[in-house]
C-alpha cells in the first residue's frame, strides 16, 4: 500500500499488497511496519572548547599598559546556543545528547545577572584584555533519521551541522597583548 492508500503497481499486475510479475513481494502487512522503524539518532562528532561572549556587555574591554584592570557586569542578558546544518535540527535534543556525551553543565542558554566584578593586575609594558561570556563548546553534530517510506520499508535520511553550546559557567577571560 502506499502512503495515502493507493495500492502500488509493477507490471499491471498487484494482489493484497504483493507485486507479482517477478518484482520482490511488500509484505502485506507493511502498513505496521511503520511502528518498527521510525528513530532519531543523535551523535556529536568532534568538540573542542569555544569561549562565548556576551554582545551586550561591551564586548571586549582593554587597559594598560601595565596597572590593574577591573571590570563588573552591568547589564543582565542570556547567551543562547545556536545551530547550523544541513537540515532541520532541535537544539533541544542536541543539548540532551551534548550534556550525556560532553558535560552535564552544557546547556540551550545561559542567564547572565548583574554584579559579577573582576580585577587583573597588568604585567608592567603590556595591556590587559578581558571578555565576559560563558565557558562552552563548538561541535560537529550528524542526526540520523528513520522513518517508514510508505513502501513497506524504512529509509534513513543523515544530516549535518554545527552548533555552539554553552555552559551554566560564566565569567571573565583575560589575555595580555604588547599592544
Amino acid at each position: 500500500m502506499h502512503k495515502n492508500g493507493a495500492v502500488r503497481r509493477a507490471a499491471g499486475v498487484v494482489a493484497a499488497g504483493i507485486v507479482l510479475a517477478g518484482l520482490s513481494a511488500v509484505p502485506a502487512d507493511a502498513a505496521t511496519t511503520d511502528a518498527k522503524c521510525p528513530s532519531t539518532t543523535w551523535k556529536i562528532d568532534s568538540k573542542q572548547g569555544y569561549f562565548i561572549k556576551s554582545w551586550w556587555n561591551g564586548t571586549h574591554l582593554k587597559d594598560g599598559p601595565g596597572g590593574t584592570i577591573t571590570v563588573s557586569v552591568t547589564k543582565a542578558g542570556t547567551l543562547s546556543a545556536t545551530i547550523s546544518g544541513s537540515s532541520e535540527a532541535s537544539i533541544k535534543a542536541l543539548v540532551a545528547k551534548a550534556k550525556v556525551q560532553i558535560n552535564v553543565s552544557v546547556s540551550a542558554s545561559v542567564t547572565v545577572t548583574v554584579g559579577h566584578q573582576y580585577s587583573h593586575e597588568i604585567t608592567k609594558g603590556k595591556y590587559g584584555n578581558v571578555q565576559y561570556g560563558s565557558s562552552g563548546y563548538k561541535v560537529h553534530w550528524t542526526k540520523k533519521q528513520t522513518s517508514y517510506n510508505g513502501y513497506g520499508y524504512c529509509s534513513t535520511h543523515t544530516s549535518h551541522g554545527t552548533a555552539v553550546l554553552p555552559t551554566t559557567t560564566t565569567g571573565w577571560k583575560y589575555w595580555e597583548t604588547k599592544s
